[in-house]
C-alpha cells in the first residue's frame, strides 16, 4: 500500500525538495530526501527504497549517472524529473534505465498518480499482474526463434543464455509476445505498459523498445512506420 511505500527523492532545490517531500508524505509515502547525487546513492544503498525520484540536474553525481548506478545494482523503479520536456536529458535518463519521467514544474497530484502507476507495474501499491483483456499471457514458455519467454517464471533466454530485463522491459516484451505479428501502437503500449490513462510522451516507448532490442536482438521487434511496433512471429 502507499503508506508502506518508501520513496527516495533526490533534488537540489531546497524549496522543491521540501514541498514535494511534504506533499508525498501527506499522501502516505515514506520519503528520504537528499540534495545531491552522492548522498542519494548512499541513501539508496542504505535504505533500499521502493522507488527513486531523481532530478536530472543535481550536483556531485547527476541524476542520469545516479540512475545508471542504481540500475547496475537494482531493478527498483526510477522516475526522472526534468525541467524541460524537450531536453535531451529526458532521453538520456530513459536510456540510463529510468522507467518514466515527469516534467517540472509538476502538479503534486500528477506526480503521485505517476508514482502509483509505476508501482502498480512493479507489484506495489495494490498493483500486481493484470488479468483484463489485452494483458500479458497467462503462462507457459513462448518461443520466437532463439528467444524463449517463460511467462510464469518471468524469465527470458536468448540462445539458451539468460537475459536480464527490468520489470518495465519485461512487461513490454510480454505485451508484444501476447500478440506476435500484430502491430501495437505507441499509445496502446503507453496505456498497457505504463498505465497511462491519458496521452503521454511516446519517447518513453521508443527508448524502451530500443533498450529491449539490444537485449533480445535488434531484428526481433520490427518498426512499422506511422503505426508502431510488432514482434516478429
Amino acid at each position: 500500500m502507499a503508506d508502506q511505500t518508501h520513496v527516495l527523492f533526490v533534488e537540489d532545490d531546497d524549496v522543491i525538495r521540501e514541498a514535494t517531500q511534504l506533499a508525498l508524505e501527506r499522501d502516505g509515502f515514506v520519503v528520504t530526501a537528499m540534495p545531491d547525487g552522492l548522498s542519494g546513492l548512499e541513501a539508496f544503498r542504505a535504505d533500499r527504497p521502493d522507488i527513486a525520484l531523481l532530478d536530472v540536474m543535481v550536483p556531485g553525481l547527476d541524476g542520469v549517472s545516479l540512475c545508471r548506478r542504481i540500475r547496475d545494482e537494482s531493478t527498483v523503479p526510477v522516475i526522472m524529473l526534468s525541467a524541460r520536456a524537450d531536453s535531451i536529458d529526458v532521453v538520456l535518463g530513459l536510456e540510463a534505465g529510468a522507467d518514466d519521467y515527469v516534467t517540472k514544474p509538476f502538479d503534486g497530484a500528477v506526480l503521485v498518480a505517476r508514482i502509483r502507476a509505476v508501482l502498480r507495474r512493479f507489484g506495489h501499491a495494490g498493483g500486481g499482474d493484470r488479468t483484463e483483456a489485452g494483458s500479458s499471457p497467462a503462462g507457459g514458455v513462448l518461443t520466437f526463434g532463439d528467444l524463449e519467454i517463460d511467462t510464469e517464471g518471468m524469465e527470458v533466454r536468448r540462445a539458451g543464455q539468460p537475459v536480464a530485463l527490468t520489470p518495465t522491459e519485461m512487461r513490454l516484451l510480454l505485451e508484444f509476445s501476447s500478440a506476435p505479428g500484430t502491430v501495437l501502437s505507441r499509445d496502446k503500449l503507453l496505456e498497457r505498459v505504463w498505465d497511462y490513462g491519458w496521452g503521454g510522451d511516446t519517447r518513453v516507448v521508443d527508448v524502451h523498445v530500443q533498450r529491449l532490442r539490444t537485449k533480445i536482438g535488434q531484428d526481433r521487434i520490427e518498426t512499422v512506420r506511422g503505426f508502431g511496433y510488432k514482434l516478429k512471429a
